[in-house]
């Protein structure tokens, strides 16, 4: 919205900053910033009062669960989605297809998160939306998203998958394409989900996922940065860093009363909306493989679910201790700090890896 501010500029005064992506993309960020701080505190106590018993524990995780995070607050998460959203409509362009199509799965993601956590906490249950819905829901809204992408994509990149260190290499997917930016992008949001297990473990890899993603989509938006790195030039995706700007200061926001021990957790109507941005602003960027490796310690907590389920139904034996596999390390004695910093250590050493990518050859 400030950007329209640059009509009143005649090319050197103040005005001619909003002109500038990576200044709207530092507003973005500490308005965010700000708004969570402004507004935690208020959205806690009234989660408090909303929620008698908070967010309901499973019987069947950690005992220590029981005795610590037993009546705290959930769906967090309408914080992050509040500061991003505000902010994001204030700094970014919005003319810009792809910051409508990242809001649209952001906030659809984060509807379903929401109406799962509140089936929960009004039944006080774990068991919230069937998983079959939130899957049905989630695939329409992601093949959705994955439409306007071919849309919006350069002719050259319509349908295509780019490989990461390969680069002058295109896969052409034809069909395919839209059933696997649906499968990235539900892929993701549910990952994060299944990340977030303990106080303060999803929301910073996610914020260190955003802040790589956000690189990228500033590099793949400028011929420049496209033509010396050796990527695919795809325009106006330069403006998704604010987006991520915007997710990076309300998350710190978040994290803030999310520190253990938690005041308040961001629920599915976070995880999911969260993941789903990720999930699509790569499919935008036509960086979906090096997501996997940037997002990789969401990766491996999915797997650790479906190889703990899948033995178990073939063997009656399980592979770890307790999934997802942060449990896993629970049940070793593990502290929770201990797991969520050394968690925090291998998402900042994966996004290294996935940055490195975009200068190899």
């Amino acid at each position: 919205m400030l950007y329209w501010l640059t009509a009143f500029s005649d090319g050197g005064d103040f005005f001619n900053l909003f002109r500038y992506i990576t200044f709207r993309a530092g507003g973005a960020f500490f308005t965010a910033l700000i708004f969570g701080f402004l507004f935690g505190r208020p959205l806690i106590n009234l989660l408090k009062r909303k929620q008698r018993n908070g967010q309901p524990i499973r019987d069947d995780g950690p005992e220590s669960h029981i005795l610590t995070k037993q009546g705290t607050p959930t769906m967090g998460g309408v914080l992050i989605l509040g500061a991003l959203i505000f902010s994001t409509l204030l700094w970014a362009r919005l003319d810009n297809g792809f910051v409508w199509i990242v809001l649209a799965v952001t906030v659809g993601f984060g509807a379903i998160g929401f109406v799962d956590d509140y089936a929960k906490v009004t039944s006080n249950s774990h068991a919230g939306l069937s998983a079959r819905i939130r899957l049905l829901i989630g695939f329409i809204i992601a093949g959705i998203a994955g439409y306007f992408a071919t849309i919006m994509h350069p002719d050259a990149l319509v349908n295509q998958l780019a490989l990461p260190v390969f680069k002058d290499t295109l896969v052409n997917l034809g069909f395919m394409f839209i059933p696997f930016a649906m499968f990235v992008i539900v892929g993701a949001a549910n990952s994060v989900n299944l990340t977030d297990g303990l106080d303060g473990l999803a929301i910073m890899p996610v914020m260190i996922a955003a802040a790589t993603l956000g690189v990228i989509a500033y590099a793949v938006g400028r011929v420049d940065f496209t033509e010396y790195l050796g990527l695919h030039y795809v325009p106006g995706t330069g403006e998704l860093l604010i987006f991520m700007a915007g997710l990076i200061g309300g998350g710190l926001g978040f994290l803030w009363y999310n520190a253990p021990p938690a005041a308040v957790f961001m629920g599915d109507t976070g995880s999911l909306a969260l993941g789903g941005a990720l999930g699509t602003i790569a499919v935008l960027t036509k960086h979906e493989l090096v997501m996997g490796i940037v997002g990789g310690l969401f990766v491996v907590e999915t797997l650790s679910v479906i190889i703990q389920v899948l033995y178990f139904k073939k063997t009656g034996k399980r592979v770890f201790l307790m999934a997802p596999i942060h449990h896993h390390f629970e049940k070793k004695g593990w502290a929770e700090p201990q797991i969520v910093i050394r968690f925090w250590i291998i998402s900042l050493i994966l996004a290294m890896i996935g940055l490195a990518t975009l200068k190899v050859r």
